[in-house]
């Protein structure tokens, strides 16, 4: 496993969105924004590749969700796998 992964690809994989196109969807629309070594920045192409501890804030069902990538998922697995690939951040501190 690379150290790098696409944002898509690891937002399917930790269980955010089902399927890799929402994930697609999510980030072309500019629905996620995300901060690498310190900088900002709002994601526009799901091209663009995570690692380890990147945070990211996007909104899910109404409610603004903060995150910090733990690990990149070989696989979308069960719940509890996907869970281990981050950890909840407090939303406030990024609006």
């Amino acid at each position: 496993m690379s150290e790098r992964q696409r944002i898509d690809v690891w937002l399917f994989r930790a269980r955010f969105v089902k399927t890799r196109a929402a994930a697609s969807r999510l980030v072309s629309e500019g629905g996620v924004r995300l901060v690498h070594d310190g900088v900002p920045r709002r994601l526009e192409k799901p091209s663009v590749e995570v690692a380890a501890g990147d945070a990211l804030l996007f909104a899910q069902r109404g409610k603004l969700v903060a995150i910090k990538v733990e690990a990149l998922g070989a696989r979308r697995g069960p719940a509890a796998e996907a869970r281990a690939l981050y950890s909840e951040l407090d939303a406030e501190a990024f609006a």
